[in-house]
């Protein structure tokens, strides 16, 4: 869907572009040649709004120039700087709820052309902790969000205990990352209630949630059977949601690709809550108030 609006946008663009263009340089000049020789004719006993009667501007065409500015502009922005983007599932509470509506920016790590999604200019690279919409491996169709948590050349373990561990390329030592547990947590799942942590990723300190009666699924995705370790390829990324026992992440289907990389998650520009009563007669899709305290930026 995205980038099928992209498309859209694109090629809308293009088209009012090219009627501005063409009205601007060739049919502009024409009509004010008609409209001279029609006032050299009539003397000064025509007004010039008479004489704009003449040769008028097809109402097509004022649409279309009209429409060209507004088109170019929204293309540019939504693919060179900012995107809005929906939270739609929890695997990354409690970070982003579901109803979150975040902008991501889009120059962070390269800029891309928006149909082909070629890069054209190198602006940087993920780091450890970022939070990252990417699009999914398996299903490039579809938008992911997870953080950053393996760089190129690392190796990344993740314990029976929950906890990941890291050695950075080129070092055999596998530092723990930093897990301090909270006293309270106010998410659940079912009648559990889950175990939250301030964890330190990089620069980045944040916050994960953890089921303490769930174990691992059976990994999907293992170059080692039987271990839960994974070496990032040159080029690709290692990524996790912070719901860390309700994530669909690397640790199933795989490591992200530099090419898949749309950007960075950067701030909540508003939230929606969605939560209702059994007996409601609301449709699930329309809001029942909206979070302003989440609104902002985000670790």
């Amino acid at each position: 869907m995205a980038n099928t609006f992209s498309l859209i946008l694109v090629l809308a663009t293009l088209v009012t572009g090219i009627i501005w263009a063409l009205d601007k340089f060739i049919w502009a000049p024409k009509r004010q040649l008609k409209i001279e020789a029609a006032a050299a004719n009539a003397g000064e006993q025509v007004d010039a709004k008479t004489l704009q009667t003449v040769a008028p501007q097809p109402s097509w065409v004022e649409s279309a120039s009209s429409m060209f500015p507004v088109i170019a502009l929204i293309m540019v922005f939504r693919s060179f700087i900012y995107e809005p983007f929906q939270i739609p599932s929890g695997s990354m509470m409690p970070t982003l709820l579901v109803g979150d509506f975040i902008l991501v920016e889009k120059f962070s790590y390269g800029l891309k052309d928006p149909v082909f999604r070629h890069q054209m200019v190198e602006t940087g690279e993920p780091e450890r902790g970022d939070i990252v919409v990417f699009k999914y491996p398996p299903q490039p169709n579809i938008d992911y969000i997870k953080r950053v948590v393996g760089l190129p050349g690392d190796t990344v373990r993740y314990s029976a205990h929950k906890q990941i561990c890291v050695a950075t390329k080129g070092s055999s030592e596998c530092k723990p990352v930093p897990l301090t547990e909270m006293t309270d947590s106010e998410f659940s799942q079912g009648m559990t209630r889950l175990v939250q942590f301030n964890e330190q990723l990089g620069e980045h300190e944040h916050q994960i949630l953890v089921h303490p009666l769930k174990r691992d699924r059976t990994l999907a995705y293992q170059p080692r059977p039987g271990s839960s370790e994974w070496v990032v390829p040159e080029g690709q990324y290692f990524v996790m949601g912070d719901n860390r026992d309700n994530s669909a992440d690397s640790r199933y289907w795989g490591f992200v690709p530099e090419a898949n990389l749309v950007g960075k998650a950067v701030g909540i520009w508003i939230s929606f809550e969605f939560e209702r009563g059994a007996d409601s007669a609301l449709p699930s899709w329309i809001p029942t108030g909206v979070r302003f305290s989440r609104i902002g930026g985000i670790n």
